[in-house]
């Protein structure tokens, strides 16, 4: 796909794309309906709407007629919400219009999904809608841009959202970072949850783990370690600084070199290997001082087998071993 020029500061929500917002004042909406504002006055009319909408940029459209955003970022809708935001849209109606294009049949969701949803569960056979011409791509692009800046959206959905919109458009982390007008940390740091083992992301998608417990696991070297911290962290319910402290004793201890094993002398591996065999068990000698003193160590496993040793260096039998 071909870069076009570059856009600014598109991170200010779908106002930047659909123009100024003209719009009335709308006391009732409570933080149920928080979307990203959209301009009523900016959209171009249909020759389908009526008097009124041609008057104020919004038409009353038929649920059955409306298809979801196939570009749609989001995969994972809280249940719960959809109903309360149901009940509210039975009581107060659907206050902030949602924003459509048509296609042909009918229209497809540019944004307010959630709202359109909601309004199924409630009910409703029409919603409040702006008709908006818009491109396959522009479709693309504004569903990203409206899902990247809504908070409930998880940090996997929004990595996901990320990494689609940088391929799409062919650009770099900083370019992107620029046209939605966040931080390019804040796109590298989610781009890199997507390399969690699909375990792992599925814990952050459930909210088991916080996403500064996903950045902290991802500076372990190999999956089944993230795998097995991830675990541990869910289990014990590690919080991000106990999560960082094993990794960083764990880190610490990988650094340090291996203790290096003393060769024994020949002499003394022969000898070990002679008494080995005489007595039926496992002898270690160490030596000490330039080898003029030490010990021999003869293990046993079990106190017949003591028993048995003792016996064979001509010891008197022991009654009783504890």
């Amino acid at each position: 796909m071909a870069k076009n020029k570059k856009q600014k500061h598109l991170g200010r929500g779908l106002e930047s794309l659909l123009g100024p917002i003209n719009s009335t004042p709308q006391t009732q909406q409570t933080a149920e309906y928080e979307e990203i504002p959209v301009a009523a006055s900016a959209i171009p009319q249909s020759p389908q709407q009526d008097d009124k909408a041609a008057k104020d940029g919004v038409a009353s459209v038929k649920l059955t007629s409306i298809r979801p955003n196939p570009h749609q970022p989001r995969t994972k809708w809280d249940d719960t919400q959809l109903e309360h935001l149901g009940e509210s849209i039975k009581v107060s109606g659907v206050i902030q219009p949602i924003v459509l294009r048509q296609a042909k049949p009918g229209y497809q969701i540019i944004a307010g999904e959630r709202r359109f949803r909601a309004a199924e569960i409630a009910g409703l056979t029409e919603i409040p809608a702006i008709i908006r011409q818009a491109t396959d791509e522009q479709m693309l692009e504004w569903a990203l841009i409206e899902n990247i800046h809504r908070e409930d959206l998880n940090a996997i959905e929004r990595a996901a959202a990320y990494k689609n919109y940088i391929e799409s458009f062919s650009l770099n982390q900083t370019e992107a970072a620029e046209r939605l007008g966040e931080n390019r940390s804040v796109i590298a740091n989610h781009l890199r949850l997507l390399d969690l083992p699909e375990t792992v992301r599925q814990m952050l998608i459930d909210g088991k783990l916080s996403m500064g417990h996903a950045r902290a696991i991802l500076a372990l070297p190999t999956d089944e370690l993230r795998r097995k911290l991830a675990n541990r962290a869910l289990a014990e319910r590690l919080s991000v600084r106990e999560v960082e402290r094993l990794i960083r004793k764990f880190l610490t201890s990988q650094d340090k070199p291996p203790k290096k094993e003393k060769t024994k002398p020949a002499h003394i591996l022969d000898l070990e290997r002679k008494l080995a065999a005489q007595l039926g068990t496992k002898v270690n000698i160490e030596t000490g001082r330039g080898g003029k003193r030490g010990k021999i160590i003869v293990e046993f496993y079990t106190p017949e087998e003591f028993e048995r040793l003792t016996e064979s260096m001509g010891l008197a039998a022991v009654e009783q071993f504890e």
